[in-house]
């Protein structure tokens, strides 16, 4: 599976005990929501995944590619990784503006630099597709029979769920390709570098150190998303506005407890 959004929930007990395993936001309320709620969620599933109210997952959003970003504030503020905007940062250093060596800071909206063909991908809504899949496969078909009639209609699917909307679509398969669910997206193509730290601390470790605890590093990089005046996705113009979303995440300064309930959602690159 690449790329697609995933939730990975991960409890540390005072023993050290790990609980842990990897959910579709869209499975959450009906596989693991009561046992996440023993460990210490505080959160309905609603408050998680929902199609007609904010919810997280209108937060945590695809950043270009393959990233995990995440909406911090009402203004269209988002919070990566350093190395996920190491690109845009390399594209706007000069030799007499390095901003890979001296980091960027930008003082007002102004001064924020726009990337082009950057994104930020929200997701709108994931559904099951499975049985209109499956009712047109056969256990005759060959393999190359069997992809190829998968492609077909998952191309009709994700025709159907985008047409007239502006949404980008894509079904995906899981579980060995005995299920397949549609995953829709509005897609922003307007995304402004906002600050990002030297390199020598926003890379410091390198890949040795993005998946070691406690890091010692300060990876990341902040970007602002924009709208057009009407809200909608549009390409870079001075007349569009910093986004609203429909969700952003609360930053918090107190600190945790040990055996605090913690949970990662987000875009892996491959799991």
């Amino acid at each position: 599976m690449k790329k697609l959004f995933v939730l990975f929930f991960v409890f540390l007990a005072t023993l050290g005990r790990a609980d842990e395993g990897m959910w579709l936001p869209l499975l959450i309320d009906r596989l693991n929501y009561v046992d996440m709620q023993k460990e210490g969620l505080k959160l309905t599933a609603e408050e998680i995944y929902s199609i007609n109210h904010s919810s997280l997952k209108d937060a945590i959003i695809q950043f270009g590619n393959g990233c995990t970003g995440e909406m911090i504030s009402s203004q269209g503020l988002v919070l990566t990784n350093h190395h996920c905007g190491y690109g845009a940062i390399q594209s706007h250093s000069t030799i007499e503006h390095d901003y890979l060596a001296d980091g960027f800071w930008a003082m007002n909206l102004k001064e924020e630099l726009p990337n082009e063909g950057l994104t930020a991908r929200f997701l709108v809504r994931i559904e099951d597709v499975t049985a209109r899949v499956l009712e047109g496969l056969n256990d005759q078909m060959t393999e190359r029979e069997r992809n190829a009639k998968i492609s077909e209609l998952s191309k009709a699917i994700q025709s159907e769920a985008t047409q007239g909307t502006g949404y980008d679509a894509r079904v995906a398969s899981f579980f060995n390709g005995n299920e397949f669910y549609l995953f829709v997206y509005e897609v922003f193509r307007d995304v402004r570098l906002v600050g990002a730290p030297p390199s020598s601390i926003g890379k410091f470790g390198a890949d040795t150190d993005n998946w070691m605890w406690p890091r010692h590093t300060g990876d990341f990089s902040l970007f602002r998303v924009y709208t057009g005046p009407d809200g909608k996705p549009a390409s870079f113009s001075d007349e569009n506005i910093p986004m609203k979303p429909r969700h952003h995440l609360p930053v918090s300064l107190d600190g945790y407890e040990k055996g605090d309930f913690a949970m990662i959602m987000g875009y892996p690159g491959s799991t």
